[in-house]
Order: C-alpha cells, then structure tokens, then sequence
C-alpha cells in the first residue's frame, strides 16, 4: 500500500510539474543553500566516454579500443568512442559551458594508455597526454572548479592485457601504481580529490556476463569464446582491489602531507528491497547488497570480503594475506557512491551453477532480482528498462553505509537517468527533459535528508555533464544534462535540466 501511495505522489508531482514553469521546482525554500556552505555540486564524465582521439598524439589503445572494433555486435548500435565527443579537442568549450550551469567542480578520468601508451613506464611516458591533462587542470582552475580525478575508470591499456591478461594478473598492481604515481607526482599539485577506480563492480560484466571489456566469460554465455565467469570476476576484482590500496599506501606515503588531498575509491550500488516481509527475502536483501557494494566495502572498511560471499563463493574467491588485508583496511578517506535505482530482493532455492555473474541473474547469491513485484514496477523508467526511478532509494543507501561502515566521508559522484535515443525524438522533445528534471529535484531532497539524518555527505555530482557513449549501450541513451548532436558537428545544447541546475546553483 505504501509503494502504490508513493507511484502516486509521484506521478501526481510529474503532472503538476509538466504544467509549471522550469523554475518552480527551485525556490527559496530549496536550492544550494539547504545544503551546507562547503557542499560541492558537480557534473561527470570519463575519458573514453569523452575525449575521442583515440589514436592521436601518442596515446596507445585501450581494452575498450579494442572491444569496441573487433566485437562491435555487443554495442547496442554498433559504435565506437574513437571519436566520442571529440572533448581533448573541445575541454576549453566544454569547462565554459559547465562554469555557465554555475557548477563548481568537474569529475573525469584520466586515459592510461594517453600517459602511457603500453601501460607501463618501461614503454616510455606519453607528453602530450601529460600536457592535455595540465591543460584541463588549469582550465578548471582558471573558471574556479575544482578537479576530481578518477585515475581508473575501465580502459585498461591494451598492451597489458596482451602482455599478461590485465586485471586477471597480480602483475597489474605494479604498473597501476607506477601509473597512479605519475599522475600524483605530475597534477598532484592541483588535484586535490583522487578516486583510484570508478566501479569495480564491473568486473561482473568485464569478466562474467562478457558485455564489457575485455569480454570474457564462460562460451556457455553467449558471445564469448574464453574466460572462466565463476572466477575472473573475483580474480581480476581482488587484484584491483590490492591495486587500490598500494596507491593508498604510496600516496599517504609520498604526496598526502605536501599534497594536502584526499583518496577514495567510488562504488556503485543499486539500493535493495525486500520482495517480501520474509526472513528469507530479508536475508536476501542484504546479500545483494553485500554481492554489489560489500564485495568492495568490506574490504576497504573491515580488511575482508563479506561472510557472505567467502560461504557461498567459497575457494574462487581469492583470499587476502594478513598483510594485505592490514594495508587495505582503511585504505580511504572518502568513499565515492554512484546510485541510480532500487531493485527487489527474493530468496530463491541454492543451485550448482558456478555463477552468472551479471547483476540480474546472480543465482550463486541465492536470490532473483528485480524491478517488478505483483506487475507492478517499483517506480517508473525514463530511457533504460533497468533503471526505475526510486529516489528514496538514495537516502535508504546513504544510511546503510552510515550506519554499516561507521559514516564515512561520502562522494555521491554519479546520479542521474536517461533518455532513449532509439525513439527518434524532435530536438526540442529531447531538450525538454522534465523528468530528469524532477529525477534531480527529488534525489537531491532524500540527499539532504540523509545529511539532516547525520549521513557524512559532502559532493554530488550529476551523470552526465553530456550525453556520452555509454558502454554497451553506445549512443542508444543519453543520461547527460547537455545533448550532442551527432549530425551537427557535435554542437552542444543546453538541456532543461542544465538549466534548471544553473537556476538552484545561483548564488
């Protein structure tokens, strides 16, 4: 009864905002100053999801250079990122437009393979990757936003993962710290908020279901041609996850105390409900939540997996040594959190199956999820099938971590819903995006709320500044606050949502 009252209030809110001006959701009584005075607001992005210049001045190919081109059938439209939004031609644009949306802060990835080419320093430092980089740095700098660097989100070089397979060897914790020591010791002056990796939680598609590069999984998958998913995911996971905290240890070592910055590493959860008030779909809830955020949180906060995970994995779950376990616990100062919807948790019966790894029919977790319980889904869905609006979900989850992991400093760096740009919708339609609207107002409510409820949340970042390629997805959905046109040269445009942002952010 309760969900049905709330669908309602929703849907209700979503009417009466379609027949109000843009600004009636920003008021006097709700805009940048209900949040306290040193809360950082922010839009995303990624390198391959941005920059383009895939091949040009040095920089060598990444894993997802080479997924997009050899096994293009697992992109929704078949493209690439080689040109993406042409951003290392367009940043100093681009950092004008989102200073205009009056945002103070802008989170993107650095490229590894544009630093160096092969991966490693044994194949020579790529400067002109360097120097854009710099660049973008003091373009920030020079419009008053701040910088928040990802050092790792997804586009492993490819000439490591030809030399030993990447991620699923333990050789990768030496060259990605070699990696993250480059980028400390060349922006670490001006960069003052690291996360080492953006959702690792992806090795769960990059290893098990084979949607995401490098694409391996099990033949039995579907598309694949080698990979073992009851395994590489925890293998290639673990070894990220000693990656993580050898770049901790040498920043805290060589950096922090001159540096004066901060390192984190950002996870992304769905919140869970209950299918039910059963004790079984209780139990549920709570290994989806640990199979998804616990498989890294735990580590970082408490120094070990889950027991959850350690009993049903069991021995394909790699182990940590008591040295290891010692360096990644702790091994943060801020926690950064990607949210963008709640699903149901139900029990069901244990199978033999080793594991299929992606997030919908996780059977060695002993539970199904999904988005829809008695035909009814739990909140309404703009562009992707998958990501129902809840927004209560992200207050829910603010709590939990406070309450489960002792209230770390929280980043909420990615939040945010798309559109589906497999309609063919008019320009205007497209720039006239009020549910994202209205997505970003409530969100943005239950933030605060969770902070008045003591959760230690200090930055929000929307998902995306623009519509980007978005993985597998390509450019079938959009989640950014600015449109791309891909048969105009690229223009930008400012969409509603942009604009109703720049409205809440005056100051």
């Amino acid at each position: 009864m309760a969900q049905s009252a709330n669908a309602l209030k929703h849907h209700l809110l979503l009417l009466v905002f379609l027949a109000t001006p843009l600004m009636s959701l920003t008021s006097a009584a709700f805009n940048r100053s209900s949040f306290p005075a040193d809360f950082v607001f922010g839009a995303g992005s990624a390198a391959y999801q941005y920059e383009g210049a895939w091949n040009l001045d040095g920089k060598g190919p990444s894993i997802w250079d080479t997924f997009t081109h050899t096994q293009p059938w697992k992109i929704a439209d078949g493209k690439t990122g080689d040109v993406a939004l042409d951003f290392y031609h367009r940043y100093k644009d681009d950092v004008k437009l989102l200073k205009s949306l009056n945002m103070d802060a802008f989170r993107f990835s650095i490229s590894w393979s544009r630093i160096l080419p092969n991966g490693s320093l044994i194949g020579g430092i790529n400067h002109k990757g360097v120097e854009f980089y710099n660049n973008l740095i003091n373009e920030l700098l020079a419009h008053g936003m701040k910088p928040y660097v990802t050092i790792f989100h997804f586009d492993t070089p490819q000439g490591l993962e030809n030399k030993y397979g990447g991620f699923l060897s333990p050789n990768i914790v030496d060259d990605y710290v070699d990696f993250a020591d480059l980028c400390f010791k060349e922006f670490g002056d001006r960069v003052k908020h690291w996360s080492t990796f953006n959702e690792p939680y992806v090795c769960s598609r990059a290893y098990g279901s084979g949607t995401f590069a490098p694409g391996r999984c099990s033949s039995w998958a579907g598309n694949c041609t080698a990979g073992d998913s009851g395994r590489e995911p925890y293998i290639a996971c673990h070894h990220l996850l000693l990656a993580h905290a050898a770049a901790v240890k040498v920043y805290k070592e060589k950096y922090q105390v001159k540096q004066k910055g901060l390192i984190g590493m950002t996870l992304v959860t769905n919140w869970f409900k209950p299918y039910s008030n059963s004790k079984a779909d209780i139990l549920a809830q709570q290994r989806s939540l640990d199979f998804m955020f616990g498989w890294f949180m735990d580590p970082l906060a408490y120094g070990n997996y889950p027991s959850s995970m350690r009993m049903i994995v069991g021995n394909r779950l790699p182990r940590f040594t008591k040295k290891e376990s010692e360096m990644i616990k702790g091994s943060f100062d801020f926690i950064g959190v990607n949210y963008y919807t709640t699903w149901y948790s139900q029990s069901v019966p244990p199978t033999n199956t080793l594991v299929n790894t992606s997030v919908s029919t996780d059977t060695q977790t002993n539970q199904s999820v999904t988005g829809v319980r008695l035909g009814k889904p739990i909140g309404p869905t703009a562009g992707s099938d998958w990501l129902f609006i809840y927004p209560p979900g992200i207050r829910n989850l603010l709590l939990y971590i406070k309450d489960k992991y002792n209230n770390p400093l929280i980043y909420i760096m990615e939040n945010g819903v798309d559109d589906n740009y497999e309609k063919n919708l008019p320009l205007k339609d497209v720039l006239e995006d009020n549910v994202r609207v209205l997505f970003y107002y409530d969100h943005l409510r239950y933030v605060l709320s969770a902070i008045r409820k003591g959760a230690n949340v200090k930055a929000y970042f929307a998902w995306s500044f623009f519509d980007d390629f978005e993985w597998d997805a390509g450019y079938t959905v959009g989640f950014g606050i600015g449109y791309i046109d891909h048969n105009d040269n690229l223009k930008r445009y400012m969409k509603k949502s942009a604009l109703w942002f720049r409205k809440f952010l005056e100051k």
